[in-house]
């Protein structure tokens, strides 16, 4: 299924065949991911992919692969923690905002190193911790920290512009509190009335890029959008 095309293997694995292999590589290479008695390393990260990104079920796999409902799960997390102790590889490596950039949305923010907030992922938690995980939405779902880059890709590090309800500290750059900052208002045609409504509309317009991020993100692995155990 995954190597008849393009099309059909970003359908089923959302990447193309190059890069599919590549992955592949990288596991088997740098952590020694192998092939089991029954399955393929193309199997492995393909039934792995396939279930991250569909937001297949155990059983539903079983029927589809032949496999038994303990191999898939098995299979499943051995990729998984392979993906896990590979975080520093598989991450975009840090690239700061340069004294000369010309990019109109970050030519403000030197030595930045992207955007950062949080996102809620849906949970099943023991009775006991629901009262923790309550969101304001009144969701049961546990808060998780997110940074990426201009050009909206998830990285590790240094410092970031984050939204008002972050406090200015060390690695963390947020909005001035008291002062227009949605990006609805700016597109509604005010103009900035004061050099902290000036660095606020600045600040949006390039911190928007997390919004965007999780946007994808959540959009191409649909077991990000149920309620995960």
């Amino acid at each position: 299924m995954l190597f008849q095309s393009d099309e059909l293997c970003f359908e089923r694995c959302r990447m193309n065949r190059a890069l599919f292999h590549k992955l592949c590589n990288i596991l088997t290479i740098h952590d020694n991911l192998k092939s089991t008695r029954y399955s393929s390393v193309e199997e492995l990260v393909g039934t792995f992919l396939h279930i991250l990104a569909h937001n297949q079920k155990t059983r539903v796999m079983k029927r589809q692969m032949r496999r038994s409902t303990e191999t898939v799960s098995r299979n499943f997390h051995l990729v998984l923690n392979v993906v896990l102790r590979l975080h520093t590889l598989l991450f975009k490596k840090l690239e700061a905002i340069h004294e000369n950039s010309t990019d109109e949305r970050w030519k403000w923010f030197k030595n930045c190193l992207g955007a950062l907030d949080g996102t809620y992922i849906k949970v099943h938690v023991p009775a006991d911790d629901i009262p923790r995980y309550r969101s304001r939405k009144s969701e049961i779902a546990t808060n998780v920290l997110g940074v990426c880059t201009l050009d909206i890709l998830f990285i590790l590090g240094q410092y970031y512009l984050c939204d008002a309800g972050y406090t200015n500290g060390e690695g963390f750059l947020a909005l001035y509190r008291g002062q227009r900052y949605h990006l609805s208002e700016w597109r509604q045609g005010h103009q900035p009335a004061s050099p902290q409504e000036f660095f606020n509309m600045k600040h949006s317009q390039a911190g928007n890029c997390i919004e965007r991020c999780f946007d994808i993100l959540k959009a191409r692995w649909g077991i990000l959008e149920d309620t995960s155990y």
